[in-house]
């Protein structure tokens, strides 16, 4: 055996090593979530039973984020795609439409839930994106990504019945501990006052007055004018507020300057409320971020 053909055999040993140990590819269903705070109820829900995606980043913005034309390719190849819907994802759009058009199955958990509108600001009279900070119309979603699941074949339907079952009782719980904990908060002092309007359907389960954002609108990629932020200080003032709140998904910068600009003696606290965070940075997790949140707010506008 000559040494080229040595070598030759040699490579070809080694590239047969090397496809031997890699991983396989999964022949599991694929779920494209594109936020994640959906992706993480997704995955309580359907567990092993399906490789569940996520496009958006911990941190992120899902006003603003953008996924790559790889990202693309994949939604259009996906067994699912889950959604929130309601013009929250600005930027995905023609890629959830593409993959719409390439007859990909996709559940919108907008359309799922009973939709509230903005009352007013800039997005008067168009939904409201922001249903998750009420719980119990989770289990609405819940429930239909159990029936949608349960068509994709590859899925062992009885399994992902006990976890949506699971997650429902989870879920039931935090509503509970919600109740109680705002329930402590004085009705009065049941006050409002954030980045941009976030809240609504927390405010409406909940009995809290939304008393304005510093961006008068439902998405974060709006601008407050000089009589906007004049209005809100207004507002403010009226209702004695002593505490505001900055989404952690944004800087709180135009809520420092509200705070300190206009001579008010208010505290800003961070919540989590557009996007999960890293393990250990307090909101890893659908249930954690809420659980954050509602402690919070509640230290926040006790006496």
């Amino acid at each position: 055996m000559t040494a080229i053909t040595r070598a030759l055999v040699l490579a070809l040993t080694s590239a047969a090593v090397l496809t031997g140990c890699s991983a396989p590819a999964s022949d599991r269903p694929v779920i494209v979530v594109t936020t994640n705070i959906l992706g993480d109820v997704v995955q309580n829900v359907v567990g092993d039973e399906a490789e569940v995606r996520v496009l958006m980043q911990a941190n992120a913005d899902p006003h603003s984020f953008e996924i790559s034309a790889q990202d693309g390719a994949m939604m259009r190849d996906a067994d699912l795609i889950v959604t929130n819907g309601l013009n929250l994802e600005e930027g995905l759009q023609q890629h959830i439409n593409s993959a719409q058009r390439a007859e990909v199955p996709v559940l919108v958990a907008g359309d799922v839930i009973t939709a509230l509108e903005y009352a007013d600001g800039e997005s008067a009279g168009t939904q409201d994106p922001h249903f998750w900070t009420d719980p119990t119309l989770m289990v609405d979603v819940v429930d239909e990504l159990e029936e949608r699941t349960a068509t994709i074949e590859g899925i062992d339907e009885a399994s992902v019945a006990d976890s949506a079952e699971s997650f429902r009782t989870e879920l039931a719980e935090l509503d509970t501990t919600m109740t109680e904990a705002f329930g402590q908060i004085p009705a009065a002092q049941r006050n409002l006052v954030t980045n941009h309007h976030v809240f609504g359907y927390l405010a409406e389960r909940y009995g809290f007055r939304i008393i304005g954002a510093v961006i008068p609108g439902g998405s974060t990629l709006a601008s407050p004018s000089a009589s906007d932020l004049r209005d809100l200080v207004a507002a403010i003032e009226e209702a004695q507020v002593t505490t505001i709140f900055a989404e952690s998904s944004q800087p709180d910068r135009l809520v420092q300057v509200l705070a300190d600009g206009a001579d008010l003696e208010v505290d800003v606290v961070e919540l989590f409320t557009e996007s999960l965070t890293n393990p250990g940075e307090g909101a890893d997790t659908y249930l954690a971020m809420m659980r954050t949140n509602t402690e919070r707010i509640a230290a926040g506008l006790s006496p």
